[in-house]
């Protein structure tokens, strides 16, 4: 996996007292769900960023001006407060294969040519990532990549699991998390990465503002076990 990190400056020191609340600029389930079973419950708030503004020839940039695009819109809805230091996590996933940048699938048959063509073969999915701390006036971004091996789906997995929708939603037309599961046969990176937001680069960049990840713990930990916060 490869990283690729910025940190803005401090703008004025922070009390560590105060809590974290981590807001989580996508409505893809995949992400909320990463977090949830690392122990993080995030508000939610969906950024309406139209992608097809972005346009550039290298995939780690169109995901990395995404997810920042995606923070950015999130955050200008926010206030700070004194009660709470409040964190905006922007995330964006494209897959370069061949040369091109894949996103979403416009339709079906779309989706069914990509398949057509990345069976048998591999492609390298990046994810973008751009953490903005309000109160402090911080960011720190970066993007994480992973090399996906495609399985040699037959013509009818493929019209199968086009069929369940489930490709059209995201991007590269396939999840390692869901149905699309079996067809990827390996890959060379962190998970995290394909299903759209990498915990260890998240880690990372909470570090880069001072932070520490075990600080966004819960309470309820996956499978209910109660648990104090030890950040």
């Amino acid at each position: 996996m490869a990283w690729r990190t910025r940190s803005d400056g401090n703008v004025g020191g922070v009390p560590d007292a105060l809590p974290l609340r981590l807001v989580l600029a996508s409505a893809s389930p995949a992400r909320r769900k990463s977090l949830q079973s690392a122990g993080i419950e995030p508000d939610v708030l969906v950024s309406g960023v139209d992608e097809s503004l972005v346009v550039t020839e290298r995939a780690e940039d169109l995901c990395l001006e995404l997810a920042r695009l995606k923070a950015q819109a999130v955050l200008t809805r926010l206030r700070p407060t004194d009660d709470e230091r409040t964190l905006v996590l922007g995330c964006d996933s494209v897959l370069a294969f061949e040369g091109q940048i894949l996103g979403k699938p416009d339709d079906e048959a779309d989706a069914k040519q990509r398949w057509e063509r990345m069976r048998g073969r591999s492609g390298i999915l990046h994810s973008g990532h751009c953490l903005v701390d309000i109160v402090a006036g911080r960011r720190a971004e970066a993007v994480a990549s992973t090399v996906v091996h495609f399985a040699d789906l037959s013509d009818h997995e493929i019209a199968t699991y086009i069929a369940t929708g489930e490709p059209l939603a995201v991007a590269g037309a396939f999840t390692i998390d869901g149905l699309g599961g079996p067809f990827v046969e390996r890959i060379e990176g962190d998970p995290g990465t394909v299903i759209g937001l990498s915990l260890p680069l998240l880690r990372k960049l909470l570090a880069e503002l001072d932070l520490r990840i075990t600080d966004l713990w819960t309470k309820v930990a996956p499978g209910n076990q109660v648990v104090e916060p030890l950040g």
